[in-house]
């Protein structure tokens, strides 16, 4: 197989308040862990602008290859910040509106049913937050529950908002409990496409996307999604190829989902336009779609088969790449991480400490087909070496 000489990405970051320039910047220090761990350099240039697709460019070389990839990141922060940006009680509210119809609507049936640690990811903001509210007014009420007198009432007042203000809400978005809640926000506008503007901003996203994809010249064009974003690239492609369904023909195209939350927005009744499109992804010659699932990571739908559940039996389903965060780490590192669910669910565009049959750099920037990395695993981990700079003695791959 020959080696992979210029590559064009298209990211799509999940539910993080981080911008383009932010994400250009995390993926230069994961490019710096991954150079070291596999034996190559990378440099990482500027951001440059176009739309909704702001790009960088990463040159990554060794002693007999050289690569350059091109970074689009399709980020989402202006959906995520104006959910963010609202008065703490409106997002309150519409965090418990957004629960109450992912619940009306199947949305939690569908999580218990396919993957129930997301199931309990889902309900653990709202209950938590219950917990904080139902303490804070029990505290408020003990006067009354005890019969104290009326004017007690202003000191109980006083140390219910304390608590609730000083105690429970610093500890609670240690667990990032309010971003959680405008997650659900945002999962039930990709549902239902009703609210942020969400098909204007599609649409939009769709034009530089669409600009990117006619880069000249290329090996190989590797979508890629991490969390929530798997849902936005699959409306984004998805609406491409709608509106033209040879766009990709004659192109090797890579449809990589990181710890993908597609389910988590279509599982609801309403998101029929998402599960359309998860089966045109799915049915797409041109496109290989690879799954990558992670046992320890609660925030994704483990070992299920996206395009089946979304009614697409009879499609190709995704090749699931199982890895492990542990194998990725040292001991050291992994046990600080292990115990915070949202770090852990990060890992999968973080650097790695020691070499591992998942690398985000390593697919997104190193010299092998992003396809290959269906076939790695422990025991047949990626090998960098070439054959006259041109083929690849991947020891994971059959000759």
């Amino acid at each position: 197989m020959d080696s992979i000489k210029k590559r064009v990405v298209l990211h799509f970051p999940g539910f993080e308040p981080l911008d383009a320039a932010a994400h250009r910047a995390r993926y230069e220090r994961s490019a710096r862990q991954s150079a070291a761990v596999w034996d190559f350099s990378a440099s990482v240039d500027e951001l440059n602008n176009l739309g909704r697709a702001p790009y960088f460019d990463v040159t990554a070389t060794a002693a007999d290859w050289r690569t350059q990839s091109r970074i689009h990141i399709v980020d989402h922060n202006d959906l995520v910040a104006a959910l963010n940006g609202k008065p703490f009680f409106t997002r309150l509210l519409q965090g418990y509106l957004a629960a109450a119809k992912v619940v009306l609507t199947g949305g939690m049936v569908g999580y218990f049913r396919h993957a129930w640690r997301f199931g309990l990811f889902f309900i653990f903001p709202f209950l938590l937050m219950l917990a904080g509210l139902l303490i804070s007014l029990s505290i408020a009420f003990a006067p009354f529950l005890l019969g104290l007198p009326a004017w007690s009432h202003i000191g109980s007042i006083a140390l219910a908002v304390a608590f609730f203000v000083y105690i429970f809400l610093p500890q609670a978005e240690k667990l990032h409990t309010l971003h959680l809640f405008s997650d659900w926000g945002m999962a039930v506008a990709m549902a239902d496409l009703n609210g942020l503007g969400a098909e204007q901003w599609l649409e939009a996203s769709a034009i530089s996307v669409r600009q990117a994809l006619e880069e000249p010249g290329v090996d190989e064009f590797v979508i890629s999604s991490h969390s929530m974003g798997s849902s936005v690239a699959t409306h984004v492609i998805g609406l491409l190829l709608e509106r033209e369904p040879d766009l990709l023909q004659g192109k090797r195209v890579i449809f990589a989902t990181l710890g993908s939350a597609i389910l988590q927005c279509a599982l609801m009744r309403p998101a029929s336009v998402l599960r359309s499109r998860v089966g045109l992804v799915a049915r797409c010659k041109e496109i290989f779609w690879l799954d990558v699932h992670c046992l320890t990571d609660a925030i994704h739908f483990y070992k299920a088969k996206v395009a089946a559940v979304c009614g697409h039996s009879d499609a190709e389903q995704a090749s699931i790449l199982f890895v492990r965060f542990k194998h990725m780490l040292t001991s050291q590192h992994y046990t600080k991480i292990k115990r915070d669910f949202l770090r852990v669910h990060r890992q999968y565009v973080l650097g790695p400490d020691v070499k591992a049959s998942f690398d985000f750099t390593l697919m997104t920037a190193g010299p092998l087909p992003a396809a290959h990395f269906a076939e790695f695993s422990p025991k047949k981990l990626p090998e960098l070496t070439f054959n006259s700079g041109e083929e690849a003695q991947a020891l994971s791959i059959g000759r």
